[in-house]
């Protein structure tokens, strides 16, 4: 099987998935949760039962008129509102006990200040930068035997970002279309793809490097191409039976999980992807300087004067 010959369809297809991702980045951002924008959040159970229409025109009609609200798996409602104290808490929970006439019990609270919502915006954007930086080092010393390790820390760097622009462009069209927010665990399953990407990237690279040893063919490429054929099972199965553990969780986890879950779902699947058909790819287009012959095939080379 002849993957590498198919290379720039891959990253065609990378293209194709990513851009729309970066425009709804560029124009609606991501719609940012508590942990990020301030606020509180609720479970509520009512011992009743209540529609979710209904509980919002009573909030709307308490002073939240921009309540976010969701139906759990479990029946239960998760409120999200402005910043409010706990008093204020305890007179929301009462009122709504008393119009509803049921009785409200607060499973679950969490509030954030302005303050703890900036830091936590700047910190998690350290904390991925820094990822990043030291995997790049961490990767060329460990492929400091091969011609041009740099190059090999790049291109694990490049899949990376290929990955996390996929997950974020996801999540910013899902914010637009569907009000979908992050929080704190987003960044959490983030950091937990980019470990996976890289992951994933190192196992086809070291064996290109053990096939690179071994002197399997003089041509870079068909080394590349065996390499891969060699590992895309152990791939494939590893990511299918996480894949299986994730759906699981995703179809049957609680809601406070839920976009991590999701996160690490979508971040899999480019992972995956991106370990076999974008990085070692990338590391033949650099070794035989096609990246004119890429723009060729798009048709967005210059015709010769």
């Amino acid at each position: 099987m002849d993957i590498l010959g198919k290379r720039f369809w891959f990253f065609l297809i990378s293209a194709v998935v990513i851009i729309p991702g970066i425009i709804s980045l560029a124009i609606f951002g991501l719609e940012p949760g508590v942990d990020f924008s301030s606020g509180t959040t609720m479970t509520l159970r009512f011992d009743a039962e209540v529609e979710q229409n209904q509980l919002r025109q009573e909030l709307s009609g308490l002073g939240y008129d921009k309540a976010m609200i969701q139906r759990t798996g479990e029946g239960d409602f998760f409120v999200r509102v402005r910043e409010i104290s706990t008093e204020e808490k305890q007179e929301l929970i009462s009122s709504l006990g008393a119009d509803l006439n049921t009785e409200v019990t607060v499973r679950d609270y969490y509030t954030v200040s302005p303050i703890i919502a900036t830091e936590t915006g700047r910190n998690a954007a350290i904390a991925i930068g820094i990822a990043a930086v030291f995997m790049l080092f961490y990767i060329a010393w460990a492929f400091r035997r091969m011609p041009k390790p740099f190059r090999w820390g790049t291109c694990a760097i490049i899949a990376l970002i290929h990955d996390v622009l996929v997950v974020m462009g996801v999540f910013s069209i899902l914010g637009w279309v569907a009000g979908v927010q992050i929080d704190a665990m987003f960044i959490t399953g983030m950091l937990t793809v980019v470990g996976y990407s890289v992951n994933n990237t190192v196992v086809v690279f070291d064996r290109i490097r053990e096939n690179v040893s071994k002197g399997i063919s003089k041509d870079f490429e068909v080394t590349v191409n065996s390499s891969i054929l060699e590992t895309i099972a152990r791939s494939l199965n590893t990511s299918l039976t996480t894949l299986f553990v994730i759906l699981a969780v995703l179809l049957f986890g609680g809601i406070t999980i839920r976009y991590f879950i999701l996160v690490l779902l979508i971040g899999l699947i480019s992972g995956t992807y991106s370990s076999m058909c974008i990085a070692a790819p990338l590391l033949v287009v650099w070794d035989k300087g096609e990246w004119g012959r890429f723009f060729s095939w798009l048709g967005f080379a210059r015709k010769p004067a």
